[in-house]
């Protein structure tokens, strides 16, 4: 009787220990991570331009608008750009527009002393390389103004979404006088004393531009 018992005891052992091989093992792995492929043709839809000018008294800024604007992307890298900038445009935001000053001002950066806008409507800047760096973007490209074409270089930094691409920059110093705005430049006149305006003047921007 006590075999009985003991071989009874020994089956069910044997038979709880066996693996089911009617069960299947599920593996879980961890979802991709959605890589954003933003190649193609990305037309500007919003964009703010900023300019500021220095005198030893102080300074004046506003703003500039863009006209139009085109980015290309490969392998959601910048790989060029262009854009037009609509000089008629410019505008003072650190005088009260009520005051007098601030339509004389720009009148006056609109006039011939300064960026002509009858005769040179709009000024252009062309990507011509984008190198990747650290934490951003060194771009070269050409800029144009007054029919004047310079190369600069700038870093700039790229938000990437879905469809949608933000380029934006800090300060870029940019020296007038090699687009020949000499007013009061003391590279040209020697007998300004402080009356003088400084050769640079700072720009930045922000774009924003969505796949065509």
């Amino acid at each position: 009787m006590k075999k009985t018992i003991l071989m009874f005891v020994l089956v069910l052992v044997f038979l709880s220990c066996k693996e089911d091989k009617t069960k299947k093992t599920v593996t879980h792995h961890a979802k991709p991570v959605a890589i954003v492929k933003n190649d193609g043709k990305f037309k500007v839809i919003e964009s703010q331009i900023l300019w500021k000018g220095y005198k030893p008294t102080g300074s004046h800024y506003g703003s500039v608008n863009l006209k139009e604007g085109i980015l290309s992307v490969k392998d959601n890298q910048i790989i060029a750009g262009k854009f037009i900038v609509d000089m008629a445009s410019i505008k003072d935001l650190d005088i009260p527009q009520t005051d007098p000053y601030n339509k004389k001002l720009v009148d006056h950066l609109k006039g011939p002393d300064f960026f002509d806008v009858i005769k040179y409507p709009t000024a252009k800047f062309e990507i011509t390389a984008v190198r990747p760096q650290a934490e951003n973007y060194l771009i070269e490209g050409n800029l144009t103004i007054k029919d004047i074409t310079k190369n600069i270089t700038f870093p700039a930094m790229v938000l990437n979404k879905k469809d949608e691409i933000t380029f934006y920059s800090n300060a870029i110093k940019i020296d007038r006088t090699d687009f020949k705005i000499k007013y009061k430049s003391k590279k040209f006149f020697s007998n300004l004393k402080d009356k003088f305006i400084n050769d640079l003047f700072d720009f930045s921007f922000k774009i924003k531009a969505k796949k065509e």
